[in-house]
């Protein structure tokens, strides 16, 4: 009779979900059955209907940044339709179109949050591989449904394509939020964008959206037609062209530079303007050499930012539903997931993957 009583109050508290996940260092993703925490009075049950595949989510589901909690199940760019709402819920409604990016929770009271920059939160909760408010580990996007605290949720616009715009959810603020946090998206202005991935051509479409000249560096030649003619890049740079790349020294504001391997940081610092500023939004796996010389003799800049904070990701999404920016996708099943995963990281995706989860998670 006890044991028939908790296991009804377990089911009061918890709704049951079923999504992919990762069980070990393996990374590869099979079905599992899990459960999300009931509707609090501040929080909205999302019916997932897309979720996009992030680098992140392949290094965290490999471990090859320690601290991976298996079983994972990844996931922050997150686009679904709301089926539940809270009492308390004020700005979103049952059928609303909404995301859920890398941030599902934060204190709401420390210095970072009242600026609005919950990502920054030392209390921050991330979508998958963190620890909850209910003290159990967070799940992420490769599911049938996720329940979140209203804050850390925002509306797609009127008619936006949002299997185009989940990826937005993190790779759009990763870089739109650097770009207006340094000034760099003030029309006339010159950035050059480091990387043509996920993350790189999404900067393209901001950077062109703003009314700068943009540059693309990268290392495959036979990516310039389509940075040009098809993402609207002003000019392309092999980054191996010795003679490219002296060419355009001393001539960007600034630089966005997304690139997650180990590389040369002295030819791309060098390309900045006196005082201009380059921002890592890329994670390397291993350090990188930073010669300090050119930034002290010409004042130059050197910083990081990661993602962004609600009000940010919100304006991103009505910036980008403004000027008709969304991701260039490759929609795939659940079932295709792993392969997908290995074509990630070899880089063999035009620009990013994006589970069709509505149409083929099914329950194992």
């Amino acid at each position: 009779m006890a044991e028939n009583g908790m296991k009804a109050l377990e089911e009061k508290h918890h709704r049951k979900a079923f999504g992919l996940a990762a069980k070990d260092t393996s990374g590869i993703l099979s079905p599992f059955i899990f459960s999300r925490r009931a509707n609090g009075d501040n929080d909205v049950t999302i019916k997932i209907l897309y979720c996009g595949i992030c680098h992140s989510d392949l290094h965290t589901a490999k471990n090859d940044w320690k601290g991976t909690v298996y079983p994972l199940v990844p996931g922050h760019e997150i686009a679904g339709i709301v089926i539940e709402a809270g009492c308390n819920v004020l700005k979103l409604k049952i059928g609303d179109t909404v995301g859920v990016g890398c941030l599902v929770g934060a204190c709401r009271s420390c210095e970072k949050c009242v600026q609005h920059k919950e990502n920054y939160c030392p209390k921050l909760v991330f979508a998958y591989n963190s620890i909850d408010i209910d003290g159990k580990i967070t799940y992420g996007g490769y599911s049938n449904i996720i329940v979140v605290d209203e804050h850390f949720v925002v509306k797609f616009p009127k008619n936006f394509p949002v299997d185009r715009g989940a990826p937005l959810l993190c790779a759009g603020i990763t870089v739109y939020s650097p770009m207006k946090n340094f000034e760099l998206d003030q029309p006339g202005k010159h950035i050059g964008v480091v990387g043509l991935g996920g993350l790189g051509h999404v900067a393209v479409k901001f950077g062109k959206a703003f009314g700068m000249k943009v540059t693309v560096i990268s290392t495959s030649p036979w990516k310039k037609e389509e940075a040009i003619k098809s993402l609207g890049a002003d000019v392309f740079l092999v980054s191996s062209d010795a003679e490219q790349i002296k060419a355009a020294q001393g001539t960007m504001d600034g630089i966005i530079n997304t690139v997650s391997a180990k590389h040369a940081l002295l030819p791309l610092i060098l390309l900045l303007k006196s005082e201009g500023k380059m921002i890592m939004v890329g994670a390397p796996e291993h350090p990188l050499d930073l010669p300090a010389l050119p930034l002290l003799l010409e004042g130059k800049i050197l910083a990081g930012s990661c993602i962004g904070g609600m009000k940010a990701t919100q304006e991103m999404l009505d910036f980008a539903g403004d000027h008709n920016i969304a991701a260039d996708i490759e929609l795939i099943s659940t079932d295709y997931v792993n392969q997908a995963m290995e074509r990630l990281a070899k880089g063999d995706v035009r620009y990013r993957f994006v589970i069709d989860v509505g149409n083929t998670l099914a329950e194992a």
